[in-house]
């Protein structure tokens, strides 16, 4: 037997095992000589021949309905005939091995209908064979033929049942496993598509952020410039004034500019531990605002690097939208692991603003895609006037 595609799996092999060693079993009780307690006429050549066709027709199994009906009938047929024309012993394994090819070929319903047909075929010609035993008409066997019949009934009946509950079990492992490979594939497209929308969207986050501070910084820049040029020889005091808030927009220029690149780069950490990498962004803020943000560090268990990466954008992110938008005189930032989540936290006590009206900004709105990736839980806090706050948990196990 040769499994389709579809049940070619190392759980199914041993049906393909069991199959070489029934029909082996049969082929070689054909072979062997005429035993003497054998009383019926049987045709060893036909039945070797008969049993090499039955070998072919389990090389490939059918697919299409009206295929798998005719290759069902052929195989109930050219067993009928190797049993009733050619005496053929142990035929009871080849409806055996028929039974377990059903089981491939048939789905529910039709399955079970085959394999009815099947175990009433092969008792009744267990029957047949047991009548025409010369042994059976000595009234010693008499009554006894009927208790062994019965016991044929119920153990082929038993083999039946146990060999359709494990080719089934089989198979419903099988199927588990390719749905879930499925699920695993489609799950991996939408990741990727997720991935990215989320960088198309931070992309445009940053050519954004580029074109309103950085163009707005530069064009100061230059005017300031230009006025400092006409007013060298004229007013040097004023000139010397405008070339110092020229050189001061030029830092904040500058500044706007490493932010834009780190929120670029695909290892924000560069190999620094989390504590190290939220220090930086904590100095720069501080460089930036004058503001020393109160920064709590309380990590009990060891991160993975995509927590890690999260934590550190989600910072990056909040830390820049107070800068540019909140007014803040304060900035708390927390950090900790709790039991088995990791809290994160980040505080201010700015201008605030109404979360009806701005969770649609990139900013937030990637916060909240990056914490959902890992399965965390997104929170925002805000009110005009009375600041706002940020706060994301994620579990430290990934989810099973």
């Amino acid at each position: 037997m040769k499994l389709p595609a579809h049940h070619r799996d190392d759980s199914l092999r041993f049906l393909l095992y069991l199959e070489w060693i029934l029909l082996g079993i049969v082929a070689l009780s054909e072979i062997l000589p005429r035993s003497p307690f054998s009383q019926l006429p049987r045709s060893p050549l036909l039945n070797l021949i008969g049993l090499g066709v039955f070998v072919l027709m389990g090389l490939k199994l059918p697919s299409r309905p009206t295929a798998k009906v005719f290759y069902t009938v052929v195989e109930m047929g050219l067993l009928l005939f190797l049993t009733t024309f050619g005496g053929i012993r142990l035929f009871t394994l080849l409806y055996v091995v028929l039974i377990v090819r059903n089981c491939l070929v048939f789905e529910g319903y039709y399955r079970s209908v085959v394999a009815t047909i099947a175990v009433g075929l092969c008792i009744s010609l267990q029957a047949q064979r047991f009548r025409s035993l010369e042994l059976f008409r000595i009234p010693i066997f008499v009554d006894r033929g009927g208790f062994l019949l019965l016991s044929f009934i119920v153990m082929f009946g038993l083999i039946v049942i146990f060999l359709q509950a494990l080719v089934n079990a089989a198979l419903s492992e099988r199927r588990s496993r390719e749905q879930l490979a499925i699920a695993n594939t489609r799950l991996r497209q939408y990741a990727l598509r997720i991935e990215d929308q989320a960088t198309l969207q931070e992309r445009n986050r940053i050519a954004r952020d580029i074109h309103d501070s950085l163009g707005h910084s530069l064009t100061a820049y230059n005017l300031h410039l230009e006025a400092a040029l006409r007013l060298l020889q004229s007013d040097p005091e004023e000139a010397k004034a405008l070339l110092v808030e020229a050189k001061q927009i030029g830092s904040t220029a500058l500044q706007e500019v490493r932010q834009s690149v780190s929120a670029l780069r695909s290892d924000p950490l560069q190999g620094r531990s989390l504590e190290a990498a939220i220090a930086t962004l904590i100095e720069e803020f501080r460089r930036s605002t004058g503001i020393t943000p109160n920064c709590q560090l309380l990590l009990h268990k060891p991160l993975s690097g995509d927590i890690q990466s999260t934590v550190y954008r989600i910072v990056q992110e909040a830390l820049t939208n107070i800068c540019k938008y909140a007014a803040a005189t304060a900035v708390d930032v927390t950090i900790q692991t709790i039991v088995d989540r990791l809290q994160v936290s980040v505080q201010d006590n700015g201008q605030g603003f109404d979360p009806n009206q701005t969770t649609t900004g990139f900013g937030l709105q990637g916060m909240q895609e990056r914490t959902a990736a890992i399965a965390g839980q997104f929170e925002l806090i805000a009110a005009p006037q009375q600041g706002c706050q940020i706060r994301a948990t994620f579990p430290l196990q990934p989810p099973s």
